[in-house]
C-alpha cells in the first residue's frame, strides 16, 4: 500500500514540476503516473549501473556530474513517453532537481521517519 502512495506522490511531484517549469510538459495525471513509474524504474535499475560507470568523472567534478546524470535520465524518460516531454537538457537537469526535492518533501509529510533516539 505504501508503494502505491509513494507512486501517486511522485506523480503529484511531477505535475508540480511541469506546472512550475515551462520546459517540462505533462499531458495529464495518467501521463504523470506512467512517467513516475518509468522514472522510478530507471532510478532503481539504470542509475546504479551508470553511477558506477561514471564514478571517475563524478569524482573528478566533485559530484557535479551526478546532476548531469540525473538530468540525462530525466531527459531520456521524457523522450520515451508520449504524454511527458522535456524541451532540453538544462530543463531536464533543473526538473530532475526539483522533482527530487518535491518527491522527498511529499514523502516526508506523509511518512514520518522511524528513527528514534534513546536517552541514556
Amino acid at each position: 500500500m505504501n508503494l502505491l502512495i509513494i507512486w501517486v506522490l511522485n506523480a503529484l511531484a511531477l505535475m508540480a514540476v511541469a506546472y512550475l517549469l515551462p520546459g517540462v510538459t505533462v499531458d495529464g495525471f495518467l501521463s504523470a503516473l506512467w512517467a513516475a513509474l518509468v522514472l522510478g524504474l530507471v532510478n532503481s535499475v539504470v542509475r546504479p549501473v551508470l553511477t558506477i560507470l561514471t564514478l571517475p568523472l563524478t569524482l573528478l567534478t566533485l559530484g557535479l556530474f551526478y546532476f548531469v546524470l540525473n538530468g540525462l535520465m530525466f531527459y531520456w524518460v521524457g523522450s520515451v513517453l508520449d504524454g511527458f516531454r522535456v524541451d532540453g537538457f538544462w530543463w531536464s537537469v533543473l526538473a530532475a532537481l526539483l522533482y527530487s526535492l518535491f518527491a522527498t518533501a511529499l514523502s516526508s509529510v506523509f511518512f514520518k521517519p522511524r528513527v528514534t533516539i534513546e536517552r541514556l
